[in-house]
């Protein structure tokens, strides 16, 4: 609505209401800038995500505004003309910048990562690209290779708002009047509707949060509530009308506060959603019912500003373009993102959406032909997504499945030396066991020097690329490592579970990676293998926050309490304790730091009051990319891929470690030499993929090693 004022005869101002509200339009553009700069990086602003949020309650309250005027006017809605307005409006500009968006990943991605960009392109151009992404588990806030499609999330929940919420009007309208013959122009029932799909929304959003973050963050049923609050505003507006002018004013100065204090205040880390986005919808809701009244005064006075105003008018098409441009043009100019890079980024997709408002956007909205039909608009729209859905698949075709095209390379082979089994393990015989560790890493070493100088990818490479990053060893999928929220440890011995020989393979995912290797020994050697892990929870007394849950990391804990009984009780015969070494400051300590490697002696001596010998393995070096998307943008030179053993592998942080374990009665195995040159870290070894993805290694590559722990094992039991 528009508001104009007029002074009334006490002398205070009023406002008189047609149907725009520029206050409205510059809330977008805080709403749209508060998006952009947090995609951004820049400082400070570690909340702005909640630009969506805010979009969200607008959409709300402008959508039910329309939809209760025509059912209280005409006691009924006209779908074709409502579909028709929001299809015009919204679907050709999302498809432009589709289509862009596809290209150009096509262009600068590796291979590998752009077919995936083009699925998540399909489902975005179908407006379900929120429950890809939910069903993906992506963490919004802290995704590693986020899609340049991610954004298009929001569409999806508002698209799918559209589609429900005329229908439960007219649902609602239809049984009123059956019930109560002309109450079905009282916004009352509409209001207690909406109050009840808030409140289970809400009630949906709080424990999915904590239970399913990624369906909590993406989902429409979990994003109701933002969209109903919305809606009660415009229900409610004849009460926010009687508000007198100072406290509506100070209502809106409140909730525009509000709003801008938590850009600022919430942060990655915030569990989101849940009760947190209370704050930036009660505040969104506060401006928009109070500037029913204020009009350009309060928070009207930034608000209507010609400047915010314009910005309003583009946030549509610069939310669009802000997200791929800044991902994908450091990558199209060859350049690290830098915060230069970044603000470069922000001003270029601003010029794409102001070509795009008065190119797409606008002809697509005030045509006189498509404002006159519905069934036009539809078709125009419907056209505009089949192509940009079309050309994402199209792409699919255009850019095959990676494959290496270089000779086929020998598969690299690790023998054993024989030695004694545990049950006839000898503590005179260290020196032929000692023997077998050298022996299996010099042949280790020899594989990946020949390949290190590798340049084309083998052809029979195994796994394929397109294989790699589903190559999990079963545990990750049969329950045995316990996800986030899981504590406790089910039954996951494999091997010859009647062996009076019990071997514990215990730590993080990259204890768990190396479960091929150990299952391979346990079959050959007759130990009852026990492998028991849990998600980025490494074994040492470390307090932990979790910056994917946005908390204490309770659950590990608890399930490190829980494994260390569970060792106490049953006392294996060794203990193979391994962890990711890439914690930072976001777990509350930091890898090699002084708690790392004091609990890392507190832990093996623990374990070894069990009676338990303990063998520590070394870090598996850092790729520093995801190595199958790598390896796909350079099928003829893998060496680009190979970092540099000092980039890849902290010498004293292994040093640090190696002193701590030994001198707590542990072995220690530093695993370095089994992936590096001296210099480099090739990503295969013969024709072995070595990683699967940024830091886990593959299950072949895990098997391969099997003979080396297997002298590692039997010189840590014998050492004692």
């Amino acid at each position: 609505m528009t508001v104009r004022q007029e002074v009334i005869p006490s002398g205070t101002t009023r406002t008189k209401r047609s149907e725009f509200r520029p206050d409205i339009e510059g809330l977008r553009a805080v709403a749209v800038i508060a998006v952009v700069l947090y995609h951004a990086g820049i400082p400070g602003v570690t909340g702005g995500y909640i630009g969506v949020d805010v979009f969200f309650v607008i959409s709300g309250f402008l959508i039910t505004g329309l939809l209760w005027r025509e059912v209280a006017t005409t006691n009924a809605v006209a779908l074709g003309s409502f579909y028709g307005a929001r299809a015009r409006r919204l679907l050709p500009a999302a498809a432009t910048v589709g289509i862009a968006t596809a290209i150009t990943a096509a262009i600068v991605l590796p291979p590998l990562q752009a077919r995936s960009v083009f699925v998540d392109g399909v489902a975005s151009a179908l407006y379900v690209g929120n429950y890809r992404f939910a069903q993906q588990g992506t963490d919004y806030l802290a995704a590693d290779l986020p899609s340049p499609f991610q954004h298009y999330w929001s569409l999806g929940v508002e698209e799918q708002f559209y589609l429900v919420w005329p229908l439960l009007i007219i649902g609602t309208a239809w049984l009123i009047g059956r019930l109560r013959p002309g109450a079905a122009a009282r916004a009352l029932p509409y209001t207690v509707l909406l109050g009840l799909v808030g409140a289970a929304s809400l009630t949906a959003a709080v424990l999915w949060t904590r239970i399913s973050p990624s369906w909590a963050f993406f989902s429409l049923p979990t994003r109701a509530w933002e969209l109903a609050v919305g809606g009660l505003v415009a229900l409610t507006l004849p009460q926010w009308r009687q508000l007198p002018l100072l406290s509506a004013a100070v209502a809106g100065c409140g909730g525009l506060a509000l709003i801008l204090l938590t850009c600022t205040q919430l942060g990655p880390h915030t569990p989101y959603p849940g009760t947190a986005a209370l704050l930036p919808v009660l505040g969104t809701a506060l401006v928009i019912g109070g500037g029913s009244v204020t009009g350009s005064l309060g928070p009207g006075r930034l608000l209507c500003r010609p400047a915010m105003r314009a910005i309003g008018r583009i946030s549509y098409s610069w939310y669009l373009w802000h997200w791929p441009v800044l991902l994908l043009l450091p990558q199209l100019l060859g350049e690290p993102a830098g915060l230069p890079a970044r603000l470069s980024a922000i001003f270029i997709s601003a010029g794409l959406a102001v070509i795009t408002l008065h190119l797409v956007e606008n002809p697509g909205r005030f045509a006189a032909a498509l404002r006159r039909s519905a069934k036009t608009s539809l078709a125009v729209a419907g056209v505009a997504t089949g192509v940009a859905a079309c050309a994402c698949l199209l792409l699919l075709r255009v850019i095959p499945v990676p494959v290496g095209h270089g000779p086929a390379a020998a598969a690299a082979n690790i023998v054993a030396l024989p030695t004694a089994t545990f049950a006839g393990a000898n503590p005179q015989a260290a020196d032929p066991r000692e023997a077998a560790v050298r022996d299996a890493f010099a042949q280790v070493r020899a594989a990946v020097a020949a390949s290190a100088s590798l340049r084309a990818v083998p052809s029979n490479l195994d796994p394929s690329l397109a294989d790699a990053p589903a190559d999990k060893a079963a545990v990750f999928v049969n329950g045995c490592v316990r996800s986030w929220r899981e504590v406790g440890q089910a039954e996951c011995a494999t091997g010859d579970t009647a062996s009076p020989t019990t071997v514990a393979l215990i730590g993080d995912s990259h204890a768990a990676m190396w479960n091929p290797a150990f299952e391979q020994l346990a079959d050959q050697r007759h130990w009852r293998l026990e492998t028991l892990a849990k998600v980025t929870c490494p074994l040492q007394d470390l307090p932990i926050d979790s910056p994917y849950l946005g908390r204490e990391y309770t659950e590990c804990e608890q399930w490190r309490g829980q494994i260390l009984a569970r060792v106490t009780a049953e006392h294996p015969r060794l203990v193979v304790l391994s962890m990711s070494r890439r914690y930072g400051a976001d777990f509350g300590f930091t890898s090699y730091d002084p708690a790392w490697i004091n609990t890392l002696g507190h832990t093996v001596a623990q374990l070894r009051r069990s009676g338990a010998s303990v063998l520590v393995l070394g870090p598996a070096p850092d790729p520093r990319s995801a190595v199958p998307a790598c390896l796909s943008g350079h099928l003829d030179d893998a060496t680009a891929c190979a970092p540099a053993r000092a980039d890849a592998v902290s010498r004293a942080g292994v040093a640090a470690e190696q002193a701590a374990v030994t001198g707590a009665g542990g072995h220690y195995a530093d695993v370095s030499d089994l992936f590096c040159t001296p210099e480099r870290c090739p990503m295969i070894v013969g024709n072995t993929l070595v990683f699967r993805d940024d830091n886990h290694v593959t299950t072949e590559y895990a098997r391969l090693l099997a003979p080396v722990f297997g002298a590692l094992t039997d010189s840590a039991v014998t050492g004692e």
